[in-house]
């Protein structure tokens, strides 16, 4: 079914009751549903977000998705050298150039074989 443009029809505001061109007044939602009403721009409501508390996601998971087996304190503590330093380290760990690297707090030690 159509229906007339209302380019000239007056509407009241649901709200207020004042009158206005039928073509200004905006339906209110709540919910994300149009509630009837038509009311005017000063008595419009945008629809709250807060009120949406079941359509997000407030979810706070703790656990890893595949997760790797931790290796201890000397596998988690060696550190690699790469190409202008150090010569590089292959895939396998082991040293290229026989570059030792000790440190502490304040102080690193770099030597060469």
């Amino acid at each position: 079914m159509s229906y007339a443009r209302a380019t000239k029809a007056l509407g009241e505001c649901d709200r207020c009751g004042f009158t206005y061109k039928l073509k200004e007044l905006r339906y209110e939602i709540e919910n994300s549903i149009r509630n009837g009403l038509r009311v005017c721009n000063e008595c419009f409501d945008q629809d709250q977000p807060q009120l949406k508390i079941g359509e997000v996601n407030t979810s706070d998971p703790q656990a890893l998705y595949d997760p790797r087996v931790d290796r201890g304190k000397s596998e988690s503590t060696t550190y690699y050298s790469w190409d202008p330093i150090g010569g590089g380290v292959d895939v396998f760990g082991s040293s290229t150039m026989g570059l030792k690297m000790t440190g502490s707090v304040g102080k690193l030690t770099v030597s060469t074989d």
